[in-house]
């Protein structure tokens, strides 16, 4: 770590203030005795607070959905799958013993990451392991000089790692620049940014084990010559949906922005003729100078898109590969998509939160001092660390090299989840020194409690392959940082695991095991919020989701107008609060964090280039911001609703018709509509006519579609033609299949804006579209439904305001599209999705 940078006094005081040693603190409970367990339950009961608390609708959805298997009904009954799963792979004569102490331990809330706690225990062939890092090299197939897989090598690796469930993170810096040389075919490279293009599509194709999406991180070195279109790339709407991206910004080019200097843009391969001409020049150390540019431009652009953007964010590799504990036998350069675990290549995420607000005594102090149960906390952290070095030998791994990797290495990562609520409950604000050295010495009582246990494994089941005693704790590394008898043990008796701790997030985790406490190590976002639901049948709910530490403190007899001013969100904090908690806790971590910034929409753009600096200096590994503005929106809808709504019934049409064999002779009712809709290219006109045939009972079947002659543009022609293999449609029985199609092609020139669609508390946002085609064939529907007499139809359909109507050009937007209103605009916030555009709140994990 970088501690030459920080401050002495605030070195010194995080130091004295997470001193954590084996004597029992004064705030720890007498005995484990006192700790009382009441059979039959799905928790450990350490006070009266936790049978005050019913469980909340969020946690009941979340657990059937993403973690209940056919058969179970209870939490109890998927603690019991896992904890037989991970003692299986223990001694036989041992199973019984270490499948109870697990079962204990995830009823005490030592839990696994969302991969283990759906897929262990199941005939499923998925991962148990939530991420990886895979490489790519600088070539097409096999295998470049180095020895590192190909382009369509590598994403054949992803497409099968992603189809068992896990998430990958790659570093495209070895692909050769826009512009290079390629010898061996004569011809020029597209550069890194056209091949991550190939990675997004395929991702957005291969569903992964559990029914969604892969997860991908993409990183790009800070000298990369691409590296200017690699940090705009997601300005561009629906580019790149399925990648977080981080920039690795170098120490030398930390030096270089402080020195005010210039940067060179480099890369092995050499220019093609044209860039030479331009001035491209080979360094002295070999490497080919495409262009050098000046340092504060360089971050300035950075800077910019992070600002408005959220996005690239900052890895500093320097700081990762100085800190890592295997710096003798590898180099890292890439993280998993969420960053909270810098890996090599073919690396792991292996990891089980503990649920911090478990081992709260006394909350808020209403029957006595509040006090964190350290004692039991490090028993816990023990038995973990035994339990997910166990999923290293039961996984399922979808590739050789991983499994390798980890056989030779054992990483694990055993983290917390609930600091924010945790601090509460002992009446600590976040953001204060008090509230920073609590958070500082429950990490350093977990990583003392960890790697000791990892000894003992060691002891009993050997180190690691690859351990080297003077590597490992050579000067620098964090394990040369652990307190003296630990290290001595380490090099006496070796450690089983190489890494032992991560903080990521753990979103639905979270919710479904933890009563919605605060995720990772994130202050709560807010302390109630609402939740819009789509229902299998096609209906919507809404309800109310609380926090926990705020429903434990009403249950307790607290005021929740009154709210006590430890109770602090992470909006109502500084940014440098927030930086200031990482810099207290990363010390501790051997891997990384997952944590974002929130800085409000007004935060100034000058005060926001210095928080990155500050967390260089401050020695953390990287950083992610989140500020809402006009582009990304808000994040979270945090107006309570009065109660659960009624679930409105969707529309249906009886999508039932008799073939007809040709268009009936005469006049036919018709309805003509003129379509506005608004493009890259900003406001577009199109008239439209459908006609309907009369049915006997009543109803009108739309039967026919043209588009008036006389109109001009470029689209007409593919525009008659659709509506005469609509008509086709229409009378063969399958219009509805085939506009439901029509609203499926996409396009490579931006969304589409036309319509309108109302969220669950009536307000109306824009709706979009991938394509022309996607957005006529919706005009289609809606005037089919509103000939109908279709009320929810007609309301959907319903005029836009004055300023909506002004605005004729799309406006820009990131993220992935949203299920629910279509732009694209849902993001990553806290290891969930949501939809900066309406609200809608996704998948998390």
């Amino acid at each position: 770590m970088r501690w030459r940078r920080t401050s002495p006094t605030r070195r010194q005081h995080i130091k004295r203030a997470a001193r954590c040693s084996t004597a029992r603190p004064a705030s720890v409970s007498k005995s484990p005795s006192a700790r009382r367990r009441k059979k039959g339950k799905n928790e450990v009961k350490r006070d009266d607070t936790l049978t005050l608390l019913d469980p909340q609708p969020i946690t009941r959805d979340v657990l059937a959905e993403k973690y209940l298997k056919p058969g179970e009904t209870a939490v109890d009954e998927l603690f019991t799958r896992v904890a037989t799963a991970l003692a299986s792979v223990e001694e036989e004569s041992k199973r019984a013993e270490w499948e109870a102490k697990f079962l204990a331990n995830m009823r005490n809330g030592a839990i696994g990451a969302g991969r283990i706690m759906s897929a262990a225990g199941t005939a499923l062939q998925a991962t148990l392991i939530n991420c990886f890092v895979q490489p790519v090299g600088d070539c097409i197939q096999g295998v470049d000089a180095d020895g590192y897989p190909g382009i369509y090598e590598a994403l054949r690796e992803a497409a099968e790692t992603m189809r068992r469930g896990g998430g990958v993170g790659y570093d495209f810096s070895r692909i050769r620049p826009r512009g290079a040389e390629v010898k061996a075919t004569a011809s020029i490279a597209s550069g890194p940014c056209s091949y991550i293009n190939v990675f997004d599509h395929s991702c957005s194709t291969v569903e992964s084990a559990g029914s969604r999406r892969g997860a991908q991180m993409g990183v790009l070195r800070i000298d990369h010559p691409d590296v200017m279109e690699f940090i705009t790339a997601k300005r561009t709407p629906g580019r790149w949906n399925n990648f977080n991206v981080s920039v690795a910004v170098t120490e030398e080019f930390m030096q270089a922005l402080e020195a005010g200097g210039q940067w060179d843009l480099v890369h092995k391969a050499q220019p093609g003729a044209a860039l030479l001409a331009q001035g491209a020049r080979q360094r002295a150390d070999g490497l080919w100078v495409y262009r050098t540019v000046a340092a504060a431009e360089l971050w300035d652009t950075v800077m910019k898109s992070a600002y408005d953007f959220a996005e690239p964010g900052i890895l500093f590799p320097g700081t990762i590969n100085r800190d890592n504990n295997l710096r003798y036998c590898e180099t890292i350069a890439a993280t998993n998509p969420c960053g909270e675990q810098p890996l090599p290549p073919y690396g792991c995420c292996d990891l089980g939160p503990i649920i911090l607000t478990r081992f709260v005594k006394h909350p808020f102090g209403f029957s006595g001092e509040p006090q964190f149960d350290f004692e039991a906390f490090q028993a816990s952290v023990a038995t973990q660390v035994r339990a997910l070095d166990n999923v290293l030998d039961l996984t399922f791994w979808p590739l050789p090299q991983q499994k390798a990797e980890s056989a030779s290495k054992r990483r694990i990562g055993v983290g917390f989840t609930g600091m924010g609520d945790t601090l509460v409950m002992l009446r600590l604000r976040y953001d204060q020194e008090d509230g920073r050295a609590m958070a500082a010495k429950i990490a350093r009582c977990m990583r003392d409690a960890a790697y000791a246990a990892s000894v003992e494994l060691a002891k009993e089941k050997g180190p690691f392959p690859a351990f080297k005693a003077d590597g490992y704790l050579a000067e620098g590394t964090f394990a040369s940082r652990l307190d003296e008898p630990l290290k001595a043990a380490i090099r006496e008796h070796g450690i089983r695991n190489s890494h032992l701790l991560s903080i990521a997030p753990t979103g639905t985790v979270s919710l479904a095991f933890a009563d919605n406490a605060s995720n990772g190590i994130e202050p709560a976002f807010s302390w109630t919020y609402s939740r819009r639901k789509r229902e299998s049948d096609g209906s919507k709910s809404e309800y109310a989701v609380e926090d926990h530490a705020y429903r434990t403190f009403r249950a307790l007899g607290g005021d929740p107008a009154k709210l006590p001013p430890y109770f602090v969100s992470a909006l109502e904090m500084s940014a440098s609060a927030h930086i200031a908690m990482m810099e207290a806790v990363q010390p501790f971590v051997d891997t990384s964090i997952s944590k974002t910034v929130n800085i409000p929409a007004d935060y100034p753009y000058e005060d926001f280039k210095s928080l990155y600096r500050e967390a260089w200096q401050a020695g953390l590994k990287g950083l992610a911001t989140y500020r809402p503005n006009a582009i990304l929106g808000s994040v979270l809808h945090t107006e309570a609703p009065a109660a659960a709504s009624a679930s409105v019934p969707a529309a249906v049409i009886d999508p039932m018709y008799d073939v007809i064999a040709k268009r009936p002779k005469g006049g036919l009712p018709a309805v003509a509509e003129k379509i506005e809709y608004w493009t890259q290219e900003g406001k577009q006109n199109l008239y439209l006519v459908v006609s309907f045939l009369p049915l006997p009972d009543g109803r009108e079947r739309a039967i026919e579609f043209f588009m008036p002659v006389g109109q001009s543009g470029e689209s007409q022609q593919w525009v008659t033609s659709s509506m005469r293999l609509l008509s086709l449609a229409a009378r063969g029985g399958f219009l509805n299949r085939a506009l439901a199609d029509m609203r499926k092609v996409a396009w490579d020139r931006g969304p589409v804006r036309l319509g309108m669609y109302t969220k669950a508390d009536g307000t109306q946002v824009p709706m979009w579209h991938d394509s022309e085609a996607a957005a006529l064939a919706y005009a289609l529907q809606k005037m089919i439904a509103s000939r109908a007499g279709d009320q929810q139809a007609d309301a959907a359909l319903a005029e836009q305001t004055p300023a909506e109507v002004a605005s004729n050009t799309v406006a820009p937007m990131t993220g992935r599209k949203c299920p629910e209103c279509g732009a694209y605009a849902t993001i990553r916030k806290d290891g969930c999705d949501y939809c900066t555009h309406c609200g809608h709140v996704g998948s998390c994990g």
